[in-house]
C-alpha cells in the first residue's frame, strides 16, 4: 500500500541508471533522449512496466518528464511537485519549472546541435510538434527511435494482463450498441470513415466495460478503431476477455491482438480522425507512410463521456452518500485521535490512511480507492501531491494541521474529497487561510453562469479570497471526474488554462488550497456537477444558465473557520450545506457518529 524506497525505486539508483542510459545513447550516436511519465495511453497512472520516469529518476509524481543530455538531465515538473521532486531525485538530476520553461526552449539553451531521440509511442503528435516548433532554426532535431530506457532496464516488469468485466447498462444509462451507433453516425456526417481511439477510459466508456490493468483506475489498456457503421476493432490481449464478455459485446466488436494495431492503421481507408492531443505520435506517422488520409479531431468519446446521463448522475449521487457516511465515521474517529495526540498518544500518517480505507471497506461496496490517499501531517501537507511512505511517515503533532485527500471507486461512482483538520490549537495564520480557501470553494459552489462559460472564467472565483491576502496556489481549482472510471477525467477542468465550455452532466472537483512550505497545507474539496439552473424571477428567460449541484457531503472543521470573516451569503450557504449533510448522512451512520455529526453540522 505504501511506497518505500527500495532498490527498485530508490533515488540512490538514479546515478548508475543515468550513466547506463547515457552510455546507450552514446553508442547509438544520439545526444539526448526524452523520458516521459506517460505510457502509450497517456494516462495519469502507469503500470509498473511503464514507470520509466520513476525508475530512472526516483520521481513518482503523476506528471512530468526528463530530458537526458550528455552534461545535464532535467526533470520537468509543474507547481504541484516542486517540493516533492527535490526530495525524491538525486543531485545528478536538475529540477526544471514546467510549463514556465518548455522542453523546446530548454533544449535550445542546453544543446548546441545534435539528435534528441524519443519513443514514438510515448509522446503525442501535439507534444512533438510543440518541441519541433521551438527548435526551428536551431541545429537540434528530434528523431523517433527505440526506447533507450527499456534497453538498459534489464528487470523491467511484463505487461499487466487482468480480466475485463462488463459495466451494467443500468449504471451506464445507455447500451454500447447505442453509443457506437450514435458516434458512428456523427463520424459519417463529418465525412470520416474511422476514428482512432487510444484512451482506455474512452474505450471502456464506449464498450461499457471496466478492467484492472492499472492501480486505482478500472481500465482495460487497449486501442480501438471506431468505424462510421458503429462497429469497433478492439486491440487488446485476448486473455483479458472471457467468452461471456465477448459474447455480450456482440459481433460488431471484433477483438484482435494488441500488436496488430500498428498494421491495422496502415490498412485503413480514410479519412481517419486522429486526436492530436492524445494519440501517440506513431499513429500519424504510420498513417502518413501508408498513404492513409487523416484529419485532426477530438476523440469522439471524450465529450459524451464527460456529460453524464441521468442514470450515471443518479448512481454517483448514491456512491457519494455511501462514501459520505464512511467519511463521517472517519472524521469522528480522527477527532478522537487528535484529542489523544494532544494528550501524548502516538498517531501517524499511515495510521490515518489505514483507518480511512477501513471505513470505506466497511461499506462492503468499495471496489478500490480512486487514488493513493494523500495524508499530510504538518509540513507534509504543504507537498501538494504528497504520498506517504514508510520512510516519510510522520507522527501527528499537537497544534498542527492534517490534510487528507482521498477517494473511492464504487461500481456506481467515483469519489474524491479533501478535508483539512486541526489537531489542538491551529497554527498562527492557519484559520485565516482556511477561511479564505473555504470562501473560494463556496464562491464556486454558488456560481450561476451562462452557457459557453469555461473553467478559465470561473477559476478566479476560487482564488479571489486568497488574492486579498496576497496568496495563491499552484494547481488548478478542479478536474473532471469519471463515472466508475478515472478520478481525473478530461476534457473539462476548472482552471485558468481550460477553454472547454461547461455542459450539463459534467462532474468536476472544486478544490482551492493554500500551502505554507515547512508548516502546513490547506485544501478543501467537494465534487460538483453542472446542471441547468432554475429560472429566477425577473431573469432573462431567453438566456440559458447553468449552476452546480454538490455531490460531496461532509462537514468542514469549525475550529478553523473565522465566522466573522464570512459574508451573510457565505454563512447561509455553509449552514444550509451542513444541514443537508446531517439530513443525508445522519441516517447512514452509527449513533455515536450521528451525535458527533450533529455537533459538527450545527449552525454557525
Amino acid at each position: 500500500m505504501f511506497q518505500t524506497f527500495t532498490a527498485e525505486n530508490s533515488p540512490e539508483q538514479g546515478p548508475p541508471r543515468l550513466i547506463a542510459l547515457r552510455r546507450a545513447l552514446a553508442d547509438a550516436g544520439v545526444q539526448g533522449f526524452l523520458v516521459p511519465r506517460a505510457d502509450a495511453w497517456q494516462g495519469e497512472y502507469v503500470a509498473p512496466r511503464d514507470a520509466r520516469l520513476a525508475w530512472l529518476t526516483g520521481f513518482s509524481g503523476s506528471a512530468g518528464f526528463c530530458i537526458v543530455l550528455p552534461g545535464i538531465a532535467g526533470v520537468f515538473v509543474d507547481g504541484r511537485y516542486r517540493l516533492q521532486v527535490r526530495q525524491q531525485v538525486a543531485p545528478v538530476f536538475t529540477p526544471v519549472d514546467w510549463p514556465e520553461v518548455s522542453a523546446g526552449d530548454w533544449l535550445r539553451d542546453h544543446l548546441s546541435e545534435g539528435v534528441v531521440a524519443f519513443d514514438p509511442w510515448l509522446h503525442t503528435a501535439a507534444e512533438i510538434a510543440a518541441i519541433e516548433k521551438a527548435l526551428q532554426g536551431h541545429p537540434v532535431r528530434l528523431q523517433p527511435t527505440e526506447n533507450f530506457v527499456d534497453a538498459v532496464w534489464h528487470d523491467q516488469p511484463g505487461p499487466a494482463i487482468r480480466p475485463a468485466f462488463a459495466h451494467p447498462e443500468e449504471l451506464a444509462g445507455e447500451s454500447s450498441a447505442a453509443k457506437r451507433a450514435r458516434l458512428g453516425a456523427a463520424l459519417a456526417a463529418a465525412g470520416q470513415a474511422t476514428a482512432v481511439l487510444t484512451l482506455p477510459d474512452s474505450i471502456c466508456w464506449l464498450l461499457n466495460i471496466r478492467g484492472a490493468d492499472l492501480p486505482r483506475n478500472p481500465l482495460v489498456q487497449s486501442f480501438a478503431l471506431l468505424h462510421a457503421d458503429g462497429s469497433v476493432d478492439l486491440f487488446a490481449h485476448a486473455a483479458k476477455f472471457s467468452d461471456a464478455l465477448l459474447q455480450s459485446l456482440g459481433a460488431e466488436v471484433r477483438l484482435a491482438p494488441e500488436e496488430d494495431f500498428a498494421v491495422a492503421l496502415t490498412q485503413l481507408k480514410g479519412p481517419v480522425r486522429v486526436d492530436r492531443g492524445t494519440a501517440p505520435w506513431a499513429v500519424q506517422d504510420l498513417l502518413s507512410h501508408a498513404g492513409v488520409s487523416f484529419v485532426w479531431g477530438d476523440d469522439p468519446c471524450r465529450l459524451p463521456k464527460a456529460c453524464k446521463n441521468a442514470a450515471e448522475i443518479a448512481a454517483t449521487r448514491e456512491a457519494h452518500l455511501r462514501d459520505g457516511a464512511a467519511i463521517a465515521e472517519f472524521l469522528c474517529w480522527f477527532d478522537g485521535r487528535a484529542e489523544a495526540v494532544c494528550g501524548g498518544a502516538v498517531e501517524t500518517e499511515i495510521g490515518v490512511v489505514t483507518a480511512l480505507e477501513g471505513f470505506r471497506r466497511a461499506t462492503n461496496q468499495l471496489h478500490d480507492l480512486s487514488f493513493e490517499t494523500i495524508s499530510g501531517a504538518g509540513p507534509n501537507g504543504a507537498v501538494i501531491h504528497y504520498r506517504v511512505s514508510e520512510d516519510s511517515n510522520r507522527r501527528l503533532e499537537p497544534n498542527s494541521l492534517m490534510l487528507v485527500d482521498s477517494g473511492g471507486q464504487y461500481k456506481d461512482g467515483t469519489t474524491d474529497i479533501t478535508r483539512t483538520m486541526a489537531i489542538g490549537t491551529p497554527p498562527e495564520g492557519a484559520a485565516r487561510a482556511f477561511t479564505a480557501v473555504l470562501q473560494g470553494m463556496i464562491a464556486v459552489s454558488r456560481a450561476r453562469f451562462p452557457a459557453g462559460v469555461a473553467g478559465c472564467h470561473l477559476d478566479a472565483l476560487a482564488r479571489a479570497p486568497l488574492w486579498t491576502l496576497h496568496c495563491d496556489y499552484d494547481h488548478g481549482t478542479g478536474h473532471g471526474v469519471g463515472a466508475f472510471l478515472c478520478v481525473h477525467e478530461g476534457p473539462q477542468r476548472l482552471s485558468r488554462v481550460s477553454d472547454v465550455p461547461f455542459l450539463p452532466g459534467m462532474i468536476l472537483s472544486n478544490e482551492p488550497g493554500y500551502y505554507r512550505e515547512g508548516a502546513y497545507g490547506i485544501r478543501l474539496e467537494n465534487l460538483i456537477v453542472v446542471r441547468e439552473a432554475a429560472p429566477l424571477a425577473g431573469g432573462d428567460a431567453q438566456r440559458r444558465m447553468y449552476d452546480f449541484e454538490t455531490l460531496t457531503w461532509a462537514p468542514f472543521d469549525r475550529r478553523l473557520i473565522l465566522v466573522e470573516e464570512l459574508s451573510r451569503a457565505e454563512r447561509d450557504w455553509l449552514d444550509a450545506y451542513h444541514a443537508e449533510v446531517l439530513a443525508k448522512i445522519g441516517p447512514r451512520v452509527s449513533a455515536e457518529v450521528r451525535a458527533w455529526l450533529e455537533r459538527a453540522c450545527a449552525p454557525l
